[in-house]
């Protein structure tokens, strides 16, 4: 096996290794189901509550995409404001990174005084935790646009706009597509939080359920589908940036 299909194969390999460890462990010692479950028997309650672990899977899912989507949006015009104005950064940055101090969790009771139980506190939660990192990207990419660069396009009648919209957004494509990658995994988060107190569906809603009838084979279930959903989008986002953004990463690249 050469380096390059090891590099390949890596994850599923550590991911092997890790269950057969697991499922070791948890024969060895007599582990109860009841305290931490053996990954057969996560994948058993797996098989049998496929049916109910999927309604909920999508409800999350679906959830989780509508507050990434407002993220994105939100992340992508606040970075652009904030990376284009010297004024606008100093203002506005302290003030977005105290916000993003605050823990997200803290605004679900809030959300539902608000919009009441439901798919609205677990939308806004998720836009809440994933809007930052997008935001902090997209400003930084235009922030740190080469100041010689700058003055040569403008020495060839390049206007401010002009130098932000081709040369400054395309140059933070590396950056956009990297915090994606981040924040599409925060929005799971907050979706998942935002269900198991404001919500009667989702799989936050199961992992509460699964705990309160002791199935603990059901709440790690729900919790693997989880990241199973985050780990498929994060390799969508990695496929779009390396066929789209190549250029910013052939140097680093091996032949």
């Amino acid at each position: 096996m050469n380096k390059k299909t090891l590099e390949r194969w890596s994850p599923w390999i550590l991911l092997v290794i890790t269950l057969v460890v697991w499922e070791i462990l948890c024969r060895a010692f007599a582990v109860s189901e009841f305290v931490f479950p053996s990954p057969s028997r996560i994948w058993q309650q797996l098989i049998e509550f496929r049916g109910v672990i999927a309604g909920h899977a999508w409800r999350t899912f679906w959830v989780t995409m509508a507050g990434f989507g407002i993220a994105i949006v939100v992340g992508v015009l606040l970075g652009f404001v904030i990376g284009s104005s010297r004024i606008a950064y100093a203002a506005v940055y302290p003030l977005m990174t105290a916000f993003n101090a605050l823990p997200k969790a803290a605004f679900v009771p809030i959300l539902v005084v608000w919009f009441g139980i439901g798919i609205g506190p677990a939308i806004l939660t998720a836009f809440l935790i994933s809007f930052f990192p997008i935001m902090v990207n997209i400003a930084t990419g235009l922030a740190t646009l080469e100041p010689e660069l700058e003055d040569v396009l403008r020495v060839l009648g390049a206007k401010r706009w002009d130098v932000l919209v081709k040369v400054g957004l395309p140059r933070s494509m590396p950056y956009f597509y990297g915090s994606l990658k981040v924040a599409i995994t925060l929005a799971f988060v907050g979706t998942t939080v935002s269900e198991m107190t404001a919500a009667n569906e989702g799989i936050g809603y199961l992992l509460i359920s699964a705990g309160s009838a002791m199935q603990m084979g059901l709440a790690f279930a729900g919790l693997v589908v989880v990241g199973a959903m985050a780990m498929v989008m994060y390799e969508l986002f990695s496929y779009v940036e390396k066929h789209t953004t190549a250029w910013a990463h052939r140097g680093s690249q091996g032949e």
